[in-house]
């Protein structure tokens, strides 16, 4: 598989990216065996990118995988964190718990519109400090806000973006409401213009739009700047498909079944606005006893009408 500098970073990865949250414990929950199995075939199949994160808890899966293993991927990991002290111990879990000597790629996770950025600004300082030291090889942020994307353009310590981006605009946000992809878009090819590095998520808006699957993923590889997708992998037909698209021999009729897939919600991206409630056309969702929406599988249609009404992007499906 052919590999695409990212940005002016000199870090070179595939156009396809592991995204690892996707086998953890908020997803599919495998064992940490069977997960790493998965990575390790995907490394085997050519990909060389992984992206993980403190809150997801899947280093166990990447150090598993990586065990007497002759791959070296490039690897991503992001943090909630605020202050420079939270942050510093972030970077130090995860060189110590995936077993490296530095990481490739480390990122303030989830960055919303301002004041989010100030008040992140001591865990900031310590990603620039940690470049400098050398435990970090490119420092960003990853976002679902085009103001933040936007905004990241003009930062010269920022080597990385990872935006969120589909081409049904699931979960993109500007301020305190919705964006369009077409804004996304345009703030993605000013950060490449401005020589950083970006990688895109969700292009099937948290599996809302995997029934799509080459509509999603040609909607993203086309755009302008975009110089990976990162992807959530559960299984390794899902990765053979995957490799199959990257390197252009895949059905071009194929759609995959999703038969099995269903809607949930993350309890941790929640925030119990009710927004999905409302929207439900079966009343499948409800408040569950922490005032978080829940769906009930028993009478959910999977038809998706909930996933563009999310602020957060807490509604997936697998």
């Amino acid at each position: 598989m052919k590999k695409k500098k990212l940005g002016n970073t000199g870090i070179e990865v595939t156009p396809i990216g592991f995204g690892v949250l996707t086998v953890g414990n908020t997803q599919l929950n495998l064992p940490v065996e069977e997960g790493a199995n998965v990575l390790r075939y995907a490394l085997e199949k050519g990909i060389n990118f992984l992206d993980t994160a403190q809150y997801y808890e899947t280093y166990p899966y990447i150090r598993q995988a990586l065990k007497d293993s002759p791959y070296k991927p490039v690897i991503c990991s992001k943090s909630l964190d605020l202050t420079y002290s939270q942050m510093e111990f972030a970077i130090n879990e995860a060189l110590e718990e995936m077993d490296l000597a530095y990481i490739d790629i480390f990122l303030l996770h989830e960055v919303r519109q301002d004041p989010d950025w100030d008040d992140r600004a001591g865990a900031w300082r310590c990603l620039v400090e940690a470049k400098e030291k050398g435990l970090v090889k490119a420092i960003g942020v990853s976002t679902h806000h085009v103001d933040v994307a936007e905004k990241m353009a003009a930062i010269p310590e920022v080597d990385v973006l990872f935006p969120l981006i589909n081409f049904k605009s699931l979960g993109i946000r500007k301020g305190d409401g919705p964006g369009t992809k077409e804004e996304m878009a345009a703030a993605i090819e000013a950060n490449a213009r401005a020589g950083k590095g970006v990688f895109a998520m969700k292009a099937f808006g948290g599996g809302n739009l995997t029934g799509s699957y080459l509509e999603a993923l040609d909607y993203v590889r086309d755009l302008p700047g975009v110089d990976s997708i990162m992807i959530g992998f559960g299984s390794k037909e899902e990765v053979d498909r995957i490799v199959e698209y990257a390197e252009g021999t895949i059905d071009p009729d194929y759609i995959p079944d999703v038969s099995k897939k269903r809607i949930r919600i993350d309890q941790g991206d929640c925030e119990g606005c009710g927004a999905c409630i409302t929207r439900c056309p079966n009343k499948a969702i409800f408040r569950n006893g922490n005032g978080l929406a829940q769906v009930d599988p028993s009478i959910c249609l999977t038809c998706g009408y909930c996933a563009p009404v999310c602020p957060v992007r807490a509604i997936i499906m697998f």
